[in-house]
């Protein structure tokens, strides 16, 4: 059989670096609930209908269907691209059930069938934070998600070596608000255009505003200014002011992102900054929105992003307003983990590998595996009773840093990176805490 070749955009990791998201994990996940999110997970498949009902996304979505179905299936499914729409769905399924304000967090692969590049999968994976109200959802909600963002980054930086980040934060009502201030009667097609900003340039927007969406010049020129404001703290307002543009729902906004920002730099002063030109492509963002950059990669684009939406969960009856933000665990990491900027101690678990003498001594090798595994130390029994020197070699090979000798008669453990072998006792050693678990960090 020849070698299979790789399906470019589904990323797989090597033992290594999937050590690594699992401890990048294991933050986000404990950051989560530290905040009080508690978990779900959501089935892998939406109606494509539902999936397909918000947002520019239909061109990306995965279509399921079963190998031997007869005719036509009714009921045609998708892959979810994103969390946030079966979240909404799961809301409306299990509200009965639900304590609201809902604070959920969920880490799950996503689909999107789009372009693969570095920072874009087509299989990867998301972990997100929502939280979502009973028919209204009070607007500190909205300044509380990026503080529960950054304390995740934060982490990420200061035990793992990752990258610090720069959070950048607009609001729908500002941008609308400010549109309909110039006359403009669809704000969602612009706010499309404007989404493009940072990787077409200003000049490329305008053409596309005029021609594309039929503004004027002037209209274009403004609405390219707003996108050029930003600002680590609240001197956007006067600067959004200074355009001359006026609008009940630009004051709305502006005063929502100036409180957002206002709180931030009292906790994470300099993280978070003011950015006009932070659209967010899916239209069922209604408030505020936000995108994180990695300082120093910001070529790779917005690597957790998410924002308001009060209108994505209804039953017709009462609506579910949310606040949410989704980290792109896989976007983030598989540059860092390729480049080897971020690297794993080992590329296994195991500690200690246990030597055989001969097989016949090998339920005592298991034994002793059994009693240091008992003491929280990961263990592997060799799989052959080879020579020592051939055992050493392999748990070399294997990244384990010490091999265990004797087995329950005369036992003694050696380091075999320094060479030192010393008596020791399955009951009582324990290895330094350096290499008791797998250690993650920069290269």
């Amino acid at each position: 059989m020849p070698r299979p070749k790789p399906l470019s955009g589904f990323p797989e990791f090597l033992p290594a670096g999937r050590l690594i998201e699992n401890t990048v994990l294991d933050i986000v996940r404990g950051t989560f609930e530290l905040h009080g999110f508690a978990p779900i997970e959501t089935r892998a498949v939406e109606p494509l209908d539902q999936l397909s009902r918000k947002g520019e996304i239909d061109k990306e979505i995965y279509v399921v269907r079963r190998l031997h179905a007869d005719g036509a299936d009714p009921d045609e499914l998708g892959l979810h691209f994103d969390l946030t729409v079966p979240f909404a769905r799961y809301v409306l399924e299990h509200a009965g059930h639900l304590a609201f304000p809902f604070r959920r967090y969920q880490i799950q692969k996503v689909w999107r069938g789009e372009r693969p590049q570095e920072g874009r999968y087509r299989e990867f994976t998301q972990a997100d934070i929502d939280i979502v109200g009973q028919d209204q959802l009070a607007a500190h909600h909205d300044v509380e998600i990026p503080l529960v963002a950054l304390d995740v980054f934060e982490k990420l930086h200061r035990d793992l070596g990752l990258p610090p980040v720069t959070l950048h934060v607009n609001n729908r009502k500002l941008a609308e608000g400010f549109y309909r201030g110039l006359g403009i009667e669809e704000p969602a097609a612009v706010l499309q255009r404007v989404d493009k900003y940072d990787k077409i340039g200003p000049e490329a927007v305008v053409e596309l505003l005029t021609g594309e969406v039929g503004l004027s010049r002037t209209q274009a020129d403004a609405c390219v200014a707003l996108a050029g404001i930003s600002a680590r703290d609240e001197s956007f307002v006067d600067q959004v002011a200074s355009l001359g543009v006026s609008h009940e729902l630009l004051d709305e906004g502006l005063g929502e992102l100036s409180a957002l920002i206002s709180t931030a730099n009292r906790t994470v002063a300099g993280r978070v900054l003011a950015d006009m030109k932070i659209a967010r492509g899916l239209d069922y963002y209604t408030g505020t929105v936000y995108e994180t950059l990695l300082n120093g990669s910001e070529k790779l684009g917005s690597v957790a992003s998410g924002g308001r939406y009060d209108s994505l969960a209804s039953d017709g009856k009462v609506t579910f307003p949310g606040v949410g933000y989704s980290f792109g665990i896989t976007r983030i990491l598989a540059p860092l983990i390729g480049k080897g900027r971020i690297v794993a101690s080992r590329s296994v678990p195991s500690a200690v590998l246990v030597a055989v003498d001969n097989e016949e001594t090998r339920a005592a090798a298991i034994e002793t595996a059994a009693r240091l595994r008992a003491r929280g130390i990961a263990v592997e029994v060799a799989p052959k009773a080879d020579k020592f020197g051939r055992q050493i070699r392999f748990a070399e090979r294997r990244g384990i840093p010490f091999v265990w000798f004797g087995a329950g008669h005369d036992d003694s453990v050696k380091d075999i990176r320094s060479g030192e072998q010393v008596p020791a006792s399955a009951d009582a050693w324990m290895p330094p805490a350096e290499d008791l678990r797998v250690t993650v960090g920069p290269a």
